[in-house]
């Protein structure tokens, strides 16, 4: 099934299943009003709103148009949101591009850092941001929700635990990341608030692109209009969603809600230096391994990172073509204040 929490004027919004198609909804809000209550009772909710869903598809429920622009994130806040770093040629080229070496635990242990969950930015609202010398940075990535996990969970019981999918742009200022790393206490200004898909959805949706840990599709980033990223989901993830979990609970139980974000998804593409997808490769799911690319070719990077009046995208499509989380799509603007 997939769910989707519409804006309403209260803080969390309703829920909402929509079909298949991402092209209409019915109202669950009767049922349970938000998504953070049906996670915090799953076991009873959940047949509930498959029987909703199913009853979508053969319209033998009241619906209406679904319109992702009336949609908030799935969770527009959450308990807890912990973003790990799954596709660690990611790590390494970022880390290359502020001057600093990557230990070897980095491929056997995984990273994680918790970001600010009290206000997530819907799927199609503008990212504000006070100044573009922040170097305000996308980064495109597929995230789960869970349910409860018991603190040193096993893989077992953390695959069991996911309930949802959905997509992220993580919003990075990558002007204030060295600086702020360099303190020795972690991330904070440098991470604003992320944006999530219109729709998350159950595993089963994926069909045999999810094997239970991992997105195995091209994760499809573009940058005012223009392929951006192509980077498969399902390859160079070092640490799948399970691995990722267990990382997480092993000094504290995880709360049902609690989202786990996979990184920015990255290709090691073979035989050099990334490509574009204008020139036949992955592309790209951050600005920030385009200008280390161009760094290792031309001794400096060239691509600035966003301003005012860029628009990102960020989609999955399945392999007939159809998008299944609904797209992120949100163009840059200055905060007034």
């Amino acid at each position: 099934m997939k769910l989707a929490t519409l804006k309403d004027g209260t803080r969390d919004g309703k829920l909402v299943v929509v079909s298949r198609d991402l092209t209409r909804f019915t109202d669950a809000s009767f049922l349970v009003r938000t998504l953070q209550a049906a996670l915090d009772d799953w076991g009873r909710i959940a047949p509930h709103l498959a029987a909703m869903a199913e009853s979508l598809e053969n319209n033998a429920v009241p619906s209406a148009r679904f319109h992702e622009h009336d949609a908030h994130s799935p969770l527009p806040r959450a308990y807890q949101w912990a973003d790990g770093s799954a596709y660690v040629n990611h790590v390494e080229l970022v880390r290359k591009a502020r001057g600093a070496e990557m230990p070897a635990s980095f491929w056997t242990d995984p990273l994680i850092y918790q970001g600010g969950s009290d206000a997530f930015i819907p799927p199609r609202d503008p990212i504000r941001m006070a100044d573009e010398q922040f170097g305000i940075d996308m980064e495109a990535e597929v995230a789960v929700i869970v349910d409860d996990v018991p603190m040193g969970a096993s893989l077992g019981k953390a695959k069991d635990a996911i309930r949802l999918v959905m997509l992220v742009n993580d919003v990075t200022l990558r002007s204030l990341t060295g600086p702020e790393l360099a303190k020795g206490f972690g991330f904070f200004q440098s991470k604003p608030s992320s944006a999530f898909s219109p729709v998350a959805v159950t595993p089963d949706e994926l069909g045999d692109a999810w094997d239970g840990g991992k997105v195995s599709l091209p994760l499809l980033a573009d940058l005012n209009g223009k392929p951006f990223g192509r980077a498969n989901a399902g390859t160079d993830m070092t640490f799948d969603f399970p691995a990722l979990i267990v990382h997480a609970a092993k000094t504290r139980k995880l709360a049902a809600g609690t989202i786990i974000g996979s990184g920015t998804v990255s290709n090691k593409q073979r035989g050099g230096p990334g490509k574009p997808v204008s020139a036949g490769g992955a592309g790209y799911s951050c600005i920030a391994e385009l200008r280390m690319i161009e760094t290792i070719e031309a001794g400096e990077p060239k691509t600035p990172f966003l301003r005012f009046g860029d628009t990102v995208r960020i989609e999955m499509k399945d392999r007939t073509g159809h998008s299944i989380f609904g797209a992120i799509e949100q163009k840059v603007e200055k905060y007034e204040g």
